[in-house]
């Protein structure tokens, strides 16, 4: 929250500063929205504890959107800001989802503060998009929006007609935002531990994670390729003893990505490609169970509109494990095994109704490998220019309780959004 407010701050010295200096025209927009979303179980069960309810979301938030600009130097500052009172947790937040300065001389296009960055061609699916995510939103029903997080950090843009260039450094490690046993019910391989902590990485310039991005056009297809050097934001888990432990340690071990990704018209729709080698630099040798193993990621997808409003999405998605016969030798009795290959399937549909003004969607991810399910049917109309709606639902299922999707198999949930925009 301070590091957020200290943005905020900082956003906001700059716009007074560009506003005094400017002998032209300057002005703020203001806009913004109401939100309630409501998700409920299905399942009949609840967790234990106090956010163990019926009602998995109960949330009314508040955003308000201010862009200001002058007409002296090509700047813009952009705030994004949340007021969400949770009614499951019993509690308000601020939530600063941006809050940056843009500023455009000849090729360079700079962009400080707190920002969302999204790289990569797959559709819900993340190869070389390694910047923070909320999977809470997207299996509790929140809108899709919120999925991702921001970063507080620097991005430099560089165009030109032979090759454009993204390079952003993010001194803050931020993680990801996963399910608890507080509020799902979930796998959890040390659940017998009396004692849990996070270690976080230092704010040093030593821990400053980098991302480069080069990108054109080639044959009409836009073609990227991707460097990363930070670490992994999903936990690892450290443990005193791991066949008895007392205590459970989150860590976040370094990591570098290296890949490509492309997207352009063939085949009548368009095509996608996306790949990334993970080089899992804390433990290169697959033989420590706390530190996920180096991986080779990659992805295929092609969309296509059948017919007038309807359009129909494909993808296929895998990862495979290096130093697969390290990581069962560390693996204790008892627990969980990963497979070396993992598999997701995805579908999407989208049909648009009535003048555009009804969207009824689909969205499904199978994994063969692990032989489970996310399924993700919505239906949304919009009232008016400000009023809309949209109702739906997240169903999990699987083989087994220890895989990703199938851990959650006894969270299945309903949900309305009610929104208001001014």
């Amino acid at each position: 929250m301070l590091n957020a407010l200290a943005v905020l701050f900082l956003v906001a010295l700059s716009a007074t500063a560009l506003a005094q200096e400017s002998e032209d025209e300057w002005g703020v927009d203001v806009r913004g929205f109401a939100l309630g979303t409501f998700s409920g179980r299905t399942t009949g069960q609840t967790p234990p504890g106090p956010e163990g309810r019926a009602l998995l979301l109960g949330e009314e938030r508040l955003r308000l959107d201010l862009t200001g600009w002058t007409g002296a130097v090509e700047a813009e500052v952009r705030i994004k800001l949340d007021g969400v009172h949770d009614e499951v947790g019993r509690d308000f937040d601020l939530n600063l989802r941006e809050a940056y300065l843009d500023y455009t001389t000849g090729n360079l296009d700079f962009r400080l503060g707190r920002q969302i960055a999204t790289w990569g061609v797959g559709d819900l699916l993340f190869i070389n998009d390694v910047f923070p995510k909320d999977w809470v939103s997207l299996f509790a029903g929140r809108p899709l929006e919120y999925l991702k997080t921001g970063v507080d950090g620097l991005r430099v843009r560089y165009s030109s007609d032979m090759l454009n260039a993204e390079l952003l450094a993010i001194p803050r490690f931020e993680p990801d935002a996963m399910p608890t046993s507080k509020r799902f019910f979930m796998h959890d391989g040390y659940a017998s531990a009396a004692g849990r902590g996070e270690d976080l990485p230092d704010a040093t310039l030593g821990n400053t994670e980098i991302g480069l991005r080069l990108y054109r056009k080639f044959g009409g297809f836009d073609v990227s390729a991707h460097v990363y050097r930070g670490r992994w934001r999903t936990p690892g888990q450290r443990t005193d003893n791991p066949n008895n432990p007392s205590y459970v340690m989150s860590i976040y071990p370094p990591l570098s990505v290296y890949g490509m990704s492309a997207q352009g018209r063939a085949l009548g729709g368009v095509l996608s490609l996306e790949g990334g080698y993970y080089d899992s630099r804390g433990d290169r040798d697959g033989g420590d169970l706390a530190v996920p193993n180096s991986q080779i990621r990659f992805l295929a997808g092609y969309q296509k509109q059948l017919w007038k409003d309807f359009t129909i999405g494909a993808q296929y998605y895998a990862e495979i494990m290096s130093d697969f016969g390290a990581y069962k030798r560390t693996l204790p009795a008892g627990f969980a095994r990963k497979e070396r290959y993992r598999d997701i399937v995805t579908l999407r549909l989208i049909q648009l109704l009535m003048h555009q003004t009804w969207t009824l969607s689909f969205f499904a991810f199978y994994s063969p490998a692990e032989n489970d399910y996310l399924l993700q049917p919505q239906a949304a109309y919009k009232v008016s220019d400000s009023v809309s709606a949209a109702i739906g639902a997240n169903v999990f299922g699987g083989e087994k309780s220890t895989t990703f999707f199938g851990q959650f198999g006894q969270d299945d949930n309903a949900y309305v959004n009610l929104r208001y925009d001014f």
